[in-house]
């Protein structure tokens, strides 16, 4: 008679399961809770202490590590000296195991508490005995998750011996345990508050597969650290599956909100994961059309990012234009209903917030880059005005506006701003000067004249050229982080031009 070991934290469909397997012949060997589970189910279950010989201990952490257990999953059935041993010391295979283990991750993700409890629902057993079947696949089925239960239901009810999906099965076994050990990891190094741990194990779950990459002949998929987290919290309200690019655009779009914050109405048109568009206003609909203005012309077929809900006035309003992507925390059933009829528009409605203490992870070959997250003053207290003349309080709401803005363009950034909008922006360029020039020509392209503007730079102006420039285009201020060896040359062609410069003492790269 073939045995099956079944020890579940989550007991989804383990009833259903179980019974089944009765049905086929199968002998049940259960513990704890499972067991109980079962038999008020109905279903005959035999404790793993009548296989051991042994009884749980230790308040439960000991009750599968014994020899009966692990010799019945790692003997290989084409060994006669395995099965040999095995009858020596009357141990008997075990041809099945259905662990799900501990919750770890979510014991420790509750608020307040006490690391005793987290530590008791690390599970031993469990991934012991998971990694033994996994080990020895060929004979022992292993499942980690009730969604498989029915495959290999339809595998033994059909007597198909399907190796494919025990390789499949033990697959998905180890990259569960890996995962589980990771959290664990992760839950200790926090413990010593440790951003940056010798080990830094990396869990991802496939949350769909993508069409394709950046490019069509680039195969592609999407992972994420914990499903219903980041941007797989957003709920797809109409369009196309969402691509590769989609994505990374989104990305763009959202960090351009996050960077203006909660307060007024915030919108960011993005193009290749940086802004040509980016403005605040008393409302949605007027920071889209202040965005809109900047570059008009980039926005065709870009990604668009709100932090406040969309009315069907505003969907109606943006649905003139061919978008990609709209993203925002909600939107009312008018606007869906409008935006539905743009069968390519994606409509993403949710937050998607960075978990707490995230870190930013690029790819090198070879390994992987760590660093913090990205975080921007968003007062004046970390400013110095380090020319003659002190900016005017417009002109130091539009900088705040511009210092914010920066943050989300591709290095080297330049922004012109005014009046909370984003007037011509310089993206992704090799000097700095040209990143001004292109933000300039930006501006007189789309019939915007950038005099009265002020100018945002992600980094220090390494000459004075870069001041020179705005200057000529009629920019009354400028803000950057300072920290060059020309500073004083860079500063005193400010005054010279009587323009207002900040230093805020802070770069905002992005790479």
């Amino acid at each position: 008679m073939p045995r099956a070991l079944l020890s579940v934290s989550d007991k989804t469909g383990i009833a259903t399961f179980a019974r089944s397997l009765v049905t086929l012949g199968w002998e049940i060997i259960s513990t704890g809770g499972t067991a109980r589970a079962l038999r008020e189910a109905g279903i005959n279950a035999r404790d793993v202490a009548d296989v051991t010989g042994f009884p749980e201990m230790l308040d439960g952490r000991v009750k599968t590590l014994h020899p009966a257990v692990h010799g019945g999953l790692l003997a290989r059935r084409d060994l006669p000296e395995h099965m040999s041993a095995l009858a020596k010391h009357e141990i008997q295979p075990i041809d099945l195991v259905a662990v799900n283990l501990y919750p770890f991750r979510e014991t420790a993700a509750r608020p307040n508490v006490h690391p005793d409890e987290v530590i008791e629902n690390i599970d031993i057993g469990g991934p012991s005995m998971l990694r033994s079947a996994a080990k020895n696949f060929a004979s022992v089925y292993v499942i980690v998750d009730p969604a498989d239960y029915s495959k290999v239901l339809a595998a033994l009810e059909a007597k198909d011996d399907d190796l494919d999906l025990r390789r499949m099965l033990a697959e998905k076994t180890y990259a569960h345990t890996a995962s589980y050990d990771a959290a664990i990891t992760s839950w200790f190094a926090a413990q010593r508050n440790d951003r940056f741990p010798e080990v830094v194990p990396i869990s991802l779950e496939r949350a769909q597969a993508l069409r394709y990459g950046e490019n069509p002949g680039q195969e592609a998929a999407f992972y994420v650290e914990q499903r219903g987290a980041g941007l797989a919290a957003l709920v797809q309200r109409g369009g196309k599956e969402l691509s590769f690019n989609n994505l990374l655009d989104l990305e763009g779009a959202l960090l351009a909100t996050d960077m203006l914050g909660d307060g007024a109405p915030c919108c960011a048109i993005i193009k290749h994961t940086s802004p040509c568009g980016l403005a605040v206003a008393p409302t949605a609909l007027e920071a889209y059309q202040k965005a809109l203005a900047c570059d008009p012309v980039s926005a065709f077929g870009s990604v668009i990012s709100f932090n406040v809900p969309v009315d069907e006035k505003l969907a109606d309003t943006i649905s003139s234009l061919f978008v990609e992507c709209l993203v925002a925390p909600a939107f009312s059933a008018e606007a869906i209903e409008i935006l539905g009829r743009k069968k390519n528009l994606r409509v993403l409605e949710g937050r998607a917030p960075w978990a707490h203490g995230a870190l930013d992870f690029k790819r090198v070959r070879g390994g992987v880059l760590v660093q913090d997250r990205p975080s921007i003053d968003r007062s004046l207290s970390s400013w110095t005005i380090v020319t003659t003349r002190s900016p005017t309080n417009a002109e130091r709401d539009d900088l705040l506006f511009a210092w914010r803005a920066v943050a989300s363009v591709k290095s080297n950034a330049i922004v012109l701003a005014r009046g909370g909008a984003t007037i011509g922006i310089g993206a992704g360029q090799m000097s700095r000067v040209d990143a001004s020039f292109l933000a300039v020509h930006k501006a007189r392209t789309t019939g915007i004249d950038p005099a009265g503007s002020v100018l945002g730079s992600d980094a220090f102006f390494p000459f004075r050229d870069g001041v020179d420039h705005a200057a000529e285009a009629g920019v009354t201020a400028i803000i950057q982080p300072g920290g060059s060896v020309r500073d004083p040359e860079v500063i005193a062609a400010a005054n010279e031009r009587d323009i207002a410069m900040v230093f805020t003492g802070s770069r905002l790269f992005r790479h």
